[in-house]
């Protein structure tokens, strides 16, 4: 026992016998600890169960900064990790964690929490049970206080250094700081694949390949990049996955009732033109002819509630995709995700409509209307007088205003997350949270502004970076901090993997020659009206903002990649079309693997993919080798 506590104990006792009161107790119950209850059978849900708890008894004095005791519980790994009298919790193990003791404890010296309300028996029970059940904590969750990241843009200046990529020389100090080797490039043909898949969404031709790899210029790399991003046709076509995901555009819906209509000419268009990045935000905005299905969104059939209609629609899609500003929430209630309020997002969605929105509050009306106004007062204001055209216009020219440097952060953000792997910025819907290399990102906002908002300038200092060309390295989820260490290994997009099919396919079927020019011989998978085999391997149904896909393959995946029937069928063409090429066997093996994986097979390759084929060939073996090739890693990941 600790002296101080011994001393109080005895002046206690000492004073109970001078009042000489039949009643009076020898020592005060009030410093006896509660029994601890038996923990709570029951399985508990952090956010409902603990998160409230936490919320109301901890926070006063052990989050945002405050640190009582050294301890704070902003985060999982801060709660963990206790304060100076040791850990809090140990987990599996609520017995034994410091936290149960002191919420049971009544000496006013050691009570949590020391202001306010106790724990009641069945709250110590709840945390009992959540700690015995692994204190499981929802991901991403932190009871800071949120953070609101810079409008304005900032100019950086670039550091001196020997980097002739400014992009390389933003990061010239990180690797010294994270123990990366500099040098570390990965070779021509690794190099090759990865840049013909990012840019137009295709796999080199064999005869490209190899063009590429024997050219003796020092600066290849940087030319193949340019030539790339200047084919028109196959750039478009693979961009308009990435931007109808972001547009909800639909070729497969029924548009009615008003709402909107597909975007596809205008888009394919904008693309293939290079249109700049603030015209192309304009024109969505405040539509042209061929642009309004991004605004005018879509019109649902049946019931729909109040954060559903069309102009609010309107305003979670503009925030979502040109701000990185996720407003969904604030569109039923003032958002407990971020600082937005429910009269913020309508007065957003109001700029879109004929007059000020009724506010609806959990689609219950609270008798409040909102008038038209932007999130960002400080870039521009709305006339909540002037009638909706005008008003829509407005906010287009505020959303592009070279002060708004959220628009060019949130777009070279998901350029970076497309290249790299992962943003700058995680996720890259959450604009606000903190990035890795601050200088990097506000220096590529800056630039595509002083270059008039030319992504594919962006695109070619990315791609021609030494940091892009870095050997590629596994994606750790669980890593306590983020450490920029290469591009991250990925898996092709359902389109990316569907169009690779189709050019190996081509190259088979190409009178005899094993190799075809550039491109897939059908229409691109991206341009495709989803079926089932694109929706299985990741085309999103476009319902809603998709800015980013997942890149891990699900149980779906692996089963139609297993015995799917569409697969089979494009398979089986592929393997018709080599049989039918007139090649001999060996030829055969080695253009399948070069057209394919890039490569000539090893000695053990070509021998166990003969054996597969069959001497003379049969159209089964082809097949069978076909879609061991389209199954291998080296395939379907982007390395």
């Amino acid at each position: 026992m600790r002296p101080m506590r011994m001393i109080k104990l005895c002046l206690l006792a000492l004073a109970a016998v001078l009042a000489a009161t039949p009643s009076a107790p020898a020592a005060d119950p009030v410093l006896a600890p509660r029994e601890m209850p038996a923990a709570a059978t029951r399985k508990i849900d952090f956010s409902s169960d603990i998160k409230p708890m936490l919320e109301r008894s901890c926070t006063k004095c052990h989050a945002n900064g405050k640190r009582k005791g050294g301890f704070d519980i902003d985060h999982i790994h801060s709660f963990l990790a206790g304060g100076e009298s040791g850990p809090a919790v140990v987990s599996g193990k609520s017995a034994e964690s410091l936290l149960i003791r002191l919420v049971l404890s009544n000496d006013p010296d050691d009570h949590m929490p020391s202001k306010g309300d106790s724990l009641t028996m069945e709250e110590v029970a709840t945390m009992r049970a959540w700690i015995d059940q692994g204190l499981q904590w929802e991901k991403g969750f932190t009871f800071a206080k949120f953070r609101n990241a810079p409008v304005e843009p900032r100019k950086v200046a670039l550091p001196d250094g020997p980097e002739p990529n400014p992009v390389d020389r933003l990061l010239a100090l990180y690797p010294k700081g994270h123990e990366l080797d500099p040098d570390a490039v990965i070779s021509d043909a690794a190099f090759a694949r990865r840049v013909f898949l990012d840019t137009i969404g295709l796999l080199p031709t064999p005869t490209e390949a190899l063009n590429f790899r024997r050219d003796a210029r020092s600066d290849k790399r940087a030319y193949l990049v340019a030539d790339l991003l200047a084919d028109k046709q196959n750039y478009s076509e693979h961009w308009f996955t990435f931007w109808s995901d972001c547009l909800r555009n639909s070729m497969s819906r029924s548009y009615h009732g008003g709402g909107g209509k597909q975007i596809t000419g205008w888009l394919k268009n904008a693309l293939a033109e290079n249109k700049p990045y603030d015209q192309f935000v304009r024109e969505l905005i405040d539509p042209v002819e061929g642009s309004s299905g991004f605004i005018k969104g879509i019109a649902w059939r049946g019931t729909v509630n109040a954060s559903q209609v069309i102009e609010m629609q309107a305003a979670q899609n503009v925030s979502q995709v040109f701000l990185g500003l996720n407003i969904k929430c604030a569109s039923c209630h003032d958002s407990f995700i971020n600082d937005w309020t429910l009269k913020q997002t309508y007065s957003l969605a109001s700029i879109f409509a004929d007059q000020p929105m009724d506010v609806y509050r959990c689609d219950k009306p609270t008798g409040e209307k909102a008038a038209p106004a932007f999130l960002y007062p400080q870039l521009g204001d709305i006339d909540p007088a002037a009638a909706r055209e005008k008003r829509v216009e407005q906010l287009a020219e505020i959303m592009i205003s070279p002060k708004n440097g959220r628009l060019t952060r949130t777009v070279v953000n998901r350029l970076w997350a497309i290249f790299f792997g992962r943003g700058l910025v995680e996720p890259v819907d959450e604009m606000d949270n903190p990035t890795w290399n601050q200088d990097l990102l506000d220096w590529l906002a800056v630039d595509l502004v002083e270059h008039d908002y030319d992504l594919k300038h962006t695109m070619n200092l990315m791609l021609t970076s030494r940091a892009y060309q870095r050997p590629a390295v596994p994606f750790d989820a669980d890593a306590e901090e983020y450490v920029f260490r290469g591009p991250v290994v990925r898996r092709m997009s359902a389109e990316q993997f569907l169009d690779s099919l189709d050019q190996v396919i081509l190259a088979g079927g190409n009178s005899g020659r094993g190799e075809a020019a550039r491109g897939t011989g059908r229409k691109r998978a991206g341009l495709r009206k989803i079926d089932h085999l694109l929706l299985t391997l990741g085309r999103t149904k476009r319902d809603v903002i998709v800015t980013q896909r997942e890149s891990v393959a699900t149980t779906a995946q692996l089963i139609e990649l297993s015995n799917g029937k569409p697969l089979a069928e494009v398979l089986a063409r592929g393997g018709k079309a080599w049989m039918e090429s007139g090649l001999e066997s060996g030829v055969m093996v080695d253009a399948l693997f070069t057209n394919a994986i890039g490569r000539a097979p090893s000695e053990r390759e070509k021998q166990s993919a003969e054996e597969i084929i069959g001497a003379p060939a049969s159209a089964q073996g082809v097949e069978d080798l076909f879609w061991m090739l389209a199954m291998h890693p080296e395939f379907q990941l982007i390395h």
